[in-house]
């Protein structure tokens, strides 16, 4: 059996060559505030993969995903062992555009931060008066350029991301950073209106697009999972205070009330969160997950 190591390792993936394919493993691994801590969280690679082959599924008529199979059946034999059963994605190759498509449709987070001082979320004016947690009149596009393991995402307008995808594709930077803007509001409109009908606000959420060996832009990595989303329950919701979320959020408030924890999370913390990510999924879906 040929051994493959991968050739990317993220704060969560791992990403494998496989010739005419690249074969994407989610881990247990969970980061937060972009450093990957000290503890696993059982399973929560498999949601991970599950969930986006879900919202790939449905949203295929928006615009193409590299989603090829996530059956170790149609994956190298290497992959068919049971530590990549369920967490793995086979996918095509893509040279993908240098951008974090963060899409926000209401403010919280580091948004609310920087709202409560001048008004604004990544340089965008918004209305007077808005109360944390509120639904934003329209969802607001927030791109960030990517940045190398340990480094810190940098939050940019439109502009300066083009100017960024530039350096990549010489010419093309304000035509792919306008469409992949329209392909992530796009994305989230639809999502956040049949998640809503399950019962589960999608407060913000990320992704990211490529190109295909056509030229073409396909939507790439993950796709609203709760590592790059926040979901919130409907039931509940109220503006003017944070919410209780089904994401890695729980983990992060946790971080901020222990600052001195090394990243190391007790395990009833990655019991509550392990579950957190099984309900939504499950909401989400409408299946149990095994």
């Amino acid at each position: 059996m040929k051994e493959y190591t991968p050739f990317k390792s993220g704060k969560v993936r791992e990403v494998y060559d496989a010739g005419d394919s690249i074969i994407m493993v989610a881990t247990d691994r969970i980061s937060a505030f972009d450093h990957i801590l000290k503890n696993k969280i059982t399973k929560k690679g498999a949601i991970l993969t599950q969930m986006s082959k879900f919202w790939f599924d449905m949203t295929s008529d928006i615009i193409p995903n590299h989603m090829i199979s996530v059956d170790n059946a149609d994956m190298p034999e290497f992959f068919q062992q049971e530590q990549f059963v369920g967490n793995s994605m086979k996918c095509q190759k893509l040279t993908m555009i240098p951008m974090e498509c963060i899409v926000r449709g209401y403010i919280t987070g580091s948004g609310w931060e920087s709202y409560q001082k001048d008004g604004t979320v990544c340089g965008i004016k918004l209305p007077a008066g808005l109360k944390e947690s509120e639904k934003l009149p329209e969802p607001i596009f927030t791109p960030s350029t990517k940045a190398e393991l340990g480094d810190h995402d940098e939050n940019v307008s439109l502009e300066e991301g083009a100017a960024f995808i530039d350096k990549t594709f010489p010419g093309k930077g304000k035509e792919y950073a306008e469409k992949i803007r329209d392909y992530t509001l796009a994305l989230y409109k639809k999502c956040a209106e049949y998640a809503l009908s399950k019962g589960i606000i999608i407060a913000d959420t990320k992704f990211e697009f490529g190109l295909d060996d056509k030229g073409n832009i396909v939507l790439g990595d993950e796709m609203l999972t709760p590592d790059s989303s926040r979901f919130w329950p409907l039931e509940g919701y109220k503006a003017g205070q944070s919410q209780p979320s089904y994401d890695k959020q729980f983990v992060r408030d946790w971080l901020k009330a222990n600052p001195d924890s090394d990243y190391l999370l007790p395990q009833d913390v990655i019991d509550k969160t392990i579950a957190k990510y099984k309900e939504a999924y499950e909401m989400l879906t409408g299946k149990a997950f095994d």
